[in-house]
Parts: C-alpha cells; structure tokens; sequence
C-alpha cells in the first residue's frame, strides 16, 4: 500500500467511528440548530432534561438507604458512581437539552463566526434555566414520596449533597471544570460514534466516573441539592445558590475551553496542513 494510501486509511471514518473532522462538523450543525431553536422549545427541553436527570440521584438515595453498612465502602461508592449515569442516559440518548452539552455545541459556532456570544449566552440560559426548574421540581417530588414509600431514607439526600458543601470554592471550581471537561468530551465521543450501543457505553463510562469522583454537575447538582436543602433546614437556599454557581463557571469553562476551544483549535489546524 503506498504512503497516500496508508494515510487515506488512517483519515477514513471507520463503520462505527467518524472522523474528527465530520465530528468537528456534526457538532457544529448541531450547535447552530440548538441556537435556532425557538427559545421556549429550549426551555421546556431544558425542564424535561432537569426533571430525567432526577432519577440518578433518586437511585442512588435508595441504594444508599438499603446498602450502607451492610456492603462495603468502596463497593458501594463505586454502585452510586454507576446509578448516576442513569438520569444522563435518560437525557443525552433522549436528546434533551442539557446545560453541560450545550457548553461544547454551542460554543463551536462561536468560533467559527457563524454565531455570536449573545446568542450563546442567550441559549446557555434558557437551558439552564430550564433544567433548574427541572431539578427541582423532580427534588420536591422525590423528597415528599421516597421517604413516604419506603424507597429511601431522608439522610440519603444529605449524604448525597454533603460532597458539594464540604470544600473550598476553588476545590470545587477546579473539581466543576473536571466534569465540564468530561461532558464535553462525553458530546464529542456521543457525536463520533454511530451506534446506540457504544453511545450507551460512553454516557455510562464519563457519568459514572463523575458520580464517583463526586465532581459537582451543574443539573444533577439541583437535584441533590435541592432534596438535601428540603429534608435539612441546616442547609441554606445560599449555600444551594453559591455551589451551583460555582459549578456553572467551572462546567462552562471545562466544556468550552477545554474540549470546544481546543479540539476545533486542533482540527483546523489538521485542515488547514
């Protein structure tokens, strides 16, 4: 096989698997249909991706409830890490709007100059927005049944939120940034892959290490959160606000510096040689 051979193979998408470039180029049609989207579509996409998300958390509760001090330590921590990525499954193969996505797909277009920072910031919050509503509502609902139905105890909530409210906010900034960085990487993979299986595979790998790391997400953060605030007055509606902050800067600039900036960086400069 001669060199242009060779190298054609290596550029070529495989059957599964598409190139950087056509991914570069998926993500960026799908960054400007988001910003196209009408607001309110966004916004009620946003609310169904808060409310979907909720269900990892709820696991997790019942889980905890059942399981702690009966299982061992680290088998449980690593279950919790796996039930996490229930409500991303829910919502990144359901096609939701999720804030931590949209920090990677819609910041291409920005580059590209096809969009503007208004617009990207105008999408961020709706969403977000969005998926605050979301969150929360599935917290109070899960917090007023659970407990009722014998499904998981109140002090599972706490236990959950208790990582987010233990730390420095610039531990937990740089720890947001962290899980930024893997959700982007999360749409760009989700995007290069074809089939459901592998995309299955790769929501459950990324989230379920976020779960176990207890790396603060901007959306399932809500949820934790929120059920801990409503089963503990100790708990303040500005400790909620203030780590949730921080978990949208660091998710925004994990997402976009780190996978939107520097992967488009990277491929046009592939091109462009």
């Amino acid at each position: 096989m001669s060199g242009t051979e060779t190298d054609a193979a290596v550029d070529a998408p495989t059957d599964h698997v598409l190139s950087q470039e056509a991914v570069l180029a998926a993500q960026l049609d799908l960054g400007l249909d988001e910003l196209r989207r009408p607001l309110d579509g966004l916004f009620l996409s946003g609310v169904s991706a808060g409310l979907d998300i909720g269900f990892g958390p709820l696991f997790m509760a019942a889980l905890y409830s059942a399981a702690a001090g009966v299982w061992a330590t680290p088998t449980l921590d690593l279950a919790l890490g796996a039930l996490y990525a229930v409500g991303f499954v829910f919502v990144v193969l359901g096609r939701a709007a999720l804030f931590t996505e949209h920090t990677t797909l819609a910041v291409i277009p920005v580059l590209t100059g096809e969009a503007d920072v208004r617009s990207l910031l105008r999408l961020w919050g709706t969403v977000y927005a969005g998926n605050v509503v979301g969150g929360t509502l599935f917290a109070a609902a899960m917090v007023a049944t659970a407990p009722a139905y014998g499904i998981a105890d109140a002090a599972a909530f706490v236990h959950l939120a208790r990582p987010f409210l233990s730390h420095s906010w610039a531990v937990t900034l740089t720890a947001a940034v962290l899980a930024g960085w893997l959700m982007g990487l999360l749409s760009w993979l989700v995007t290069a892959v074809r089939d459901s299986a592998t995309q299955l595979a790769v929501v459950v790998l990324v989230t379920s290490v976020i779960g176990f790391a207890h790396l603060p997400h901007a959306v399932a953060g809500v949820v934790e959160l929120a059920a801990a605030a409503l089963v503990a007055p100790t708990i303040t509606a500005a400790e909620v606000a203030a780590v949730l902050g921080v978990a949208v800067v660091g998710n925004a600039v994990g997402g976009s510096v780190f996978v939107a900036l520097l992967k488009y960086g990277y491929v046009v400069r592939g091109l462009d040689d």
